[in-house]
């Protein structure tokens, strides 16, 4: 039995379908395809049932599943303890954000801290969901929610302030109730976001003319003029064409936390950057850094 079909194969049973597996594994359809046909011939068993709608595990490929399951996870472990055991300023560290955050926040600091370390390679991947550090999706994340997970490392890096923003050619006295105001938020998979409730509950009135999940849009549009934002006053501060609408009140914060897998805790590089970033955030004070 070949490792890699039996990758496929997992990624094929959380997916449902070919497509959604071959996003994952950055392979193409056929690909895929072909790998599941390849690990069924091989194992001489029908894993899954095809259809319209997708693929549906048989009892056979749930039987498969469990010990599949079983593999990755020793698989996985062993890699992490044998890269914790790496004591070399040399490599690759891939590290997961929002896009923003990704963008405004670690990007700069990646670049000085690749200048002082010119055989590392840093891998940045922005994403709305949040990656699984025990699958070894990413090797240190920032999300704005804790780690569930007890061998995840974790600590609450800041607290970001969220500000009302609008386009600095625009003249905004007063927000009040919205009455005539065009806004820019969230979408509604985020709707509950504190930013985007005090939003609805402060601009009842207001038209909603723009959503989406990727703050930079939300921060571009804006800055054309094109109705009131809240935005993380990390990416509303810094970016251009953006001026602060006061509205005589503090809107909800959030809190950033930093997250990597307990068997990378002695990692030379990790740790490393981890260090950096820590100390680059506290000679910020725009970053409200949390001593936690």
């Amino acid at each position: 039995m070949n490792w890699n079909d039996v990758r496929f194969f997992l990624e094929v049973a959380r997916a449902g379908t070919l497509s959604g597996a071959a996003k994952v594994l950055g392979a193409s359809q056929p690909t895929v395809g072909r790998r599941i046909q390849s690990l069924e011939k091989a194992i001489g068993q029908r894993l899954f049932q095809r259809s319209s709608e997708g693929f549906w595990l048989t009892d056979e490929g749930l039987m498969m599943l469990s010990f599949a399951q079983r593999m990755e996870s020793e698989t996985l472990a062993l890699s992490r303890s044998l890269q914790g055991q790496d004591q070399e300023l040399s490599g690759s560290i891939k590290v997961s954000s929002s896009d923003w955050f990704g963008s405004h926040v670690l990007s700069p600091l990646f670049t000085e801290f690749l200048a002082l370390h010119p055989k590392l390679m840093i891998e940045l991947v922005t994403d709305s969901r949040p990656f699984n550090l025990n699958r070894r999706e990413a090797d240190l994340a920032f999300r704005i929610l804790p780690f569930e997970d007890p061998d995840i490392v974790q600590r609450k890096v800041l607290t970001m302030k969220y500000g009302v923003y609008a386009a600095a050619t625009l003249d905004w006295q007063k927000v009040g109730t919205g009455a005539g105001m065009q806004l820019i938020t969230m979408d509604s998979q985020f709707g509950s976001m504190p930013d985007v409730l005090w939003l609805k509950q402060h601009c009842p009135d207001a038209q909603v003319i723009f959503t989406s999940n990727n703050r930079i849009a939300q921060a571009q549009v804006c800055s054309l003029g094109k109705g009131l934002a809240v935005l993380p006053e990390l990416l509303g501060d810094r970016y251009p064409g953006l001026k602060r609408v006061e509205v005589g009140e503090h809107l909800p914060s959030r809190d950033v936390w930093m997250g990597y897998h307990q068997d990378f805790r002695h990692l030379l590089r990790l740790r490393a950057l981890i260090t950096f970033i820590t100390e680059a955030l506290q000679r910020d004070p725009s970053m409200h850094l949390q001593n936690t």
